[in-house]
């Protein structure tokens, strides 16, 4: 599984989940509607910026994600389009929700954050776990290995869901 895309840079540390969809805004259930109040309250940032309109990979510093353990924080980031995160550390929760509902979340060195800083795309080979940038420099990042095939399969439930047949099945067998 290959991404490939446009890269919204917030050059900036310890991004909230306030910042990322502001709490007035979760009156809902549902996973969809949050994306147009993606970063509204975080200042300066280039999210509305017809440039990254189409942009799939957000890239930030350290501690994104900190703040209030909201799942919607990765709703809105996935409702408005992204399909990766890319910072130094995350915080543990927010990071667990990426896995969980099927954003991937990838933990670079700051050096490597310092070079995709400077570039406007990347790829991101996610079996072989490298983000590739335009000179073919690639950079590995670590995906624990049953948290991967939640990303591979599209969240956690959706990786559930799969194995509930064979679990019916197995469960039969032991009657």
């Amino acid at each position: 599984m290959n991404l490939k895309g446009k890269i919204l840079r917030l050059d900036r540390s310890n991004i909230d989940t306030d910042q990322i969809i502001p709490a007035r805004h979760l009156t809902g259930i549902t996973k969809k509607g949050y994306g147009v109040h993606l970063l509204e309250d975080a200042p300066d940032t280039p999210i509305n910026n017809p440039e990254f309109k189409d942009a799939i990979i957000l890239l930030a510093r350290e501690n994104f994600g900190c703040g209030s353990s909201r799942e919607h924080a990765v709703w809105a980031i996935m409702d408005r389009g992204f399909k990766a995160v890319i910072a130094i550390s995350f915080a543990r929760i927010f990071e667990e929700n990426c896995y969980n509902n099927g954003l991937v979340p990838i933990k670079l060195k700051e050096e490597q954050i310092n070079k995709l800083f400077n570039l406007n795309e990347c790829e991101i080979d996610i079996i072989k776990q490298k983000v590739i940038i335009q000179n073919g420099e690639e950079f590995d990042f670590e995906l624990d290995p049953l948290k991967k095939e939640f990303i591979l399969k599209g969240g956690f439930l959706k990786f559930m869901n799969e194995k509930i047949p064979k679990i019916k099945e197995w469960e039969k067998s032991q009657v």
